[in-house]
């Protein structure tokens, strides 16, 4: 299964934990920034399902580092603004920034994980059409995938890696990014990935006479459209 990846922007670190123990007890892959500068350099390693801002760090002001979040991360990553300011015009100016969602401190844990369901959820819906990389195709919405027009089955946990790097297309995934993504902190053994990456190299790969998943070494995996087999 996919697990709910949140990226937390709190410098607060009391309220950090309480959203990190919270949510990871939950199911959620949860990652930790507490600046902004942090926070733009995991968006730009990492895919986030959501971002929980808060608007008050000290090295950026919240209201632009939603902007550049939105703009430097290889996906649109909603953003749950999460903060003490509850003005109108504080929201009004959050949302103008690209927030999805806007929370008021003091707030209830529930809720945030509630919000952030419902962000990622609408989040998969919004990245539901069908993918076409190369001959290769991704209905998302009927978890099928085809080749050259030929339909490649794939169990769950193929598709969920395949899915994982259509999504990232051009660029590469990391191999913890994919474990953290795919199995969450439910990782089985040190060799799955390794397993599954054979097993669908071998279903989306091996009948097509060229290669389109490639290893990146030092990095982990990608989709090429236009590689040769590799030998």
């Amino acid at each position: 299964m996919n697990h709910t990846r949140v990226l937390i922007v709190e410098d607060n670190h009391a309220i950090a934990e309480q959203l990190h123990d919270y949510l990871s007890a939950r199911q959620f892959v949860v990652d930790y920034a507490d600046t902004g500068r942090q926070a733009l350099a995991l968006v730009e390693a990492h895919d986030f399902d959501v971002i929980v801002l808060d608007l008050m760090l000290p090295d950026a002001d919240g209201i632009d580092l939603c902007a550049q979040l939105k703009a430097k991360g290889r996906i649109n990553m909603p953003v749950l603004m999460l903060t003490a300011r509850d003005s109108l015009a504080d929201k009004g100016e959050g949302f103008a920034a690209g927030a999805d969602d806007y929370l008021t401190k003091p707030f209830e844990l529930a809720e945030v994980a509630m919000r952030c369901q419902a962000l990622a959820r609408r989040h998969q819906l919004h990245r539901s059409a069908t993918i076409t990389i190369g001959d290769l195709v991704i209905d998302p919405g009927k978890r099928l995938v085809t080749r050259a027009g030929q339909v490649i089955d794939l169990s769950a946990t193929d598709y969920a890696i395949l899915a994982q790097l259509a999504d990232a297309y051009p660029n590469a995934v990391s191999r913890n990014e994919l474990v953290a993504k795919v199995w969450g902190d439910d990782f089985p053994d040190s060799d799955a990935l390794r397993s599954h990456i054979y097993t669908l190299r071998k279903a989306v790969d091996k009948a097509f006479g060229s290669a389109m998943i490639k290893t990146i070494h030092g990095i982990g995996f990608k989709l090429d459209a236009g590689s040769e087999a590799e030998a």
